[in-house]
């Protein structure tokens, strides 16, 4: 089987790209999923929030989902469900087995990489205490909640501020369950300023930073945890334990882009996101092959999942027709203040280029700069910046002469 363009993954940011590379010129789209139906994570997302700034109307997850699969379905956008990408090589073969391919190769002209993120578990954590029912992700919650119709418990301490967790902290009491406490082992939230306004602070959940979990009790279900403040390092103060009584600890402890697939074709990872390394048209470091979404970099908004997408799968059309294949590069660097920066590297070619990064702490007053050769070349003045919210600069080429360097600085 031949096709122009396949993308891996039918979630938010694959079906914004195959629906871009259709629509500049690439004939034949192939998008291939693992699950049973399209539109990825979202379809168990059923609160609203999505689309205000691709649709300017707040949209829940399924139907935000749904406009996509209804535009992929109008361009004859092939979508192969219950198909498993097992490997793709440098060539950009993928070789896939699913219920209706069978086993079987698929040779691509480009390549679109758009397999999400998933949950850090509780093994990364290695949490004292045993291993009973009723400790398990947010999102993992929030299918059973959303989807399967099954209530995970009735009293609920969440580990971790994460906007999953914030979201579920509501889900959960909605539902009628007693969410006691949500715990941020650092001394500020993982998640937007509006989740925490709006599924803490409006249904009065406590939100308790520098805490953690110290202790799981019980032996065939959860009785209850241990928590406990903890110092600048992170590590738990004696003498400030405190048993909280539940019967399900939810975790909401990061996202990990999902990159098992780039790796075996030894594209250039980025330790920092642990996602690809791309250029400014999400071109990673095979030529032919793109990565967007949260394969890339955890993102706040899906309306940013989409709007990443549509300019990777615009370069995977652009990339068939041979354009702008052999251009000049320069690095973006993450400087004081900030913890990466992507895209990793800037292609010279004319176009605008936004840089996308996260700061490394909580600022107040502070001016997001980059700079190249020492000279300022772009510039945002910020009231707050913290690292649950992501950050972005524009820039043009005619003041990218070298490496561009993103800091943090005082107003």
């Amino acid at each position: 089987m031949k096709t122009d363009v396949a993308v891996v993954g039918a979630g938010p940011a694959g079906l914004a790209a195959a629906i871009a590379a259709k629509e500049n010129g690439a004939d034949n789209v192939i998008v291939i999923e693992r699950e049973t139906h399209l539109g990825g994570i979202l379809n168990q997302c059923i609160h609203n929030g999505f689309g205000l700034h691709v649709f300017g109307e707040e949209l829940t997850g399924p139907e935000y989902a749904a406009r996509f699969e209804d535009k992929a379905a109008a361009l004859g956008i092939t979508c192969l469900t219950q198909t498993m990408v097992l490997n793709i090589s440098p060539s950009r073969v993928l070789t896939v087995v699913g219920t209706q391919t069978g086993l079987c190769t698929i040779e691509a002209g480009a390549v679109v990489l758009a397999m999400g993120c998933r949950e850090r578990s509780a093994g990364a954590l290695m949490l004292p205490g045993g291993r009973p029912a009723g400790v398990l992700t947010a999102g993992t919650a929030q299918r059973f909640v959303n989807i399967d119709g099954y209530m995970p418990g009735k009293e609920v301490v969440i580990l971790g501020s994460g906007d999953i967790g914030l979201i579920m902290a509501r889900r959960m009491t909605l539902e009628g369950a007693h969410v006691k406490t949500v715990l941020e082992l650092m001394p500020y939230s993982g998640g937007l300023k509006r989740n925490i306004v709006q599924c803490l602070d409006d249904y009065g959940i406590p939100l308790k930073l520098m805490h953690t979990v110290t202790r799981i009790h019980g032996t065939k279900r959860v009785e209850g945890v241990t928590i406990s403040e903890v110092d600048e390092k992170g590590a738990p103060i004696q003498g400030t334990e405190a048993y909280v009584a539940c019967d399900t600890l939810l975790l909401s402890v990061g996202l990990i882009p999902e990159n098992e697939l780039s790796r075996g074709m030894d594209i250039k990872i980025d330790p920092v996101t642990g996602g690809p390394e791309v250029d400014s048209h999400l071109q990673t470091s095979v030529k032919g092959v793109f990565a967007c979404g949260n394969a890339v970099q955890v993102h706040d908004l899906v309306d940013f999942v989409t709007e990443e997408a549509t300019r990777a799968g615009t370069a995977a059309a652009r990339y068939l027709r041979k354009e702008n294949i052999t251009v000049a590069y320069c690095s973006a660097i993450a400087g004081e203040g900030v913890r990466y920066v992507v895209p990793q590297r800037l292609r010279l070619d004319g176009d605008k280029k936004t840089l996308f990064f996260r700061v490394t702490d909580e600022y107040k007053n502070c001016v997001t700069v980059a700079r190249c050769g020492g000279k300022v070349i772009a510039q945002k003045k910020r009231l707050v910046c913290t690292p649950g919210e992501m950050e972005s600069l524009c820039l043009t080429d005619e003041y990218i002469q070298d490496s561009v360097t993103v800091s943090v600085e005082e107003a």
